[in-house]
């Protein structure tokens, strides 16, 4: 298709939207990971099982706020895309905050000396907005 066929103003209509959505993902995750990192140093040296149920709260609420206030009409397939990216994103904070601090940083994902809690993290990451997801792509 052509502009001569198709208007241009769709195609800014959609650059805005995809603008929006990537911010609203970033935004999102920052919260998110702001409060599961307080959540972590603060209750993780008393009850390490208090700083998890919490910080799984955390993951499901921000979560469950991005797809009702950012994107109220998301698919599941968007909602899993959201989950890999707000990984993704988690992964490279770590990754970056360790070699900052010169020593291994896991507030985010857990400490590799729990890995059945870490991969309970890594499926809260990913699953945790898809849970909330209204609609069904259509093929």
């Amino acid at each position: 298709m052509t502009t001569m066929t198709q208007p241009v103003e769709p195609i800014r209509e959609n650059r805005r939207h995809a603008v929006k959505a990537a911010a609203f993902v970033v935004l999102f995750w920052a919260v998110a990971a702001a409060l599961v990192a307080t959540a972590h140093l603060q209750l993780d040296r008393s009850s390490p099982l208090a700083g998890t149920v919490l910080e799984i709260g955390v993951l499901i609420g921000v979560a469950f706020a991005y797809m009702r206030l950012a994107a109220p009409e998301a698919t599941v397939d968007h909602a899993l895309l959201v989950g890999i990216v707000w990984l993704l994103i988690t992964i490279i904070a770590e990754l970056s905050i360790a070699s900052y601090v010169h020593h291994g940083w896991y507030a985010l994902l857990g400490t590799p000396a729990r890995p059945v809690l870490r991969n309970v993290f890594l499926f809260v990451w990913i699953f945790g907005p898809s849970i909330f997801a209204r609609h069904e792509a259509n093929d």
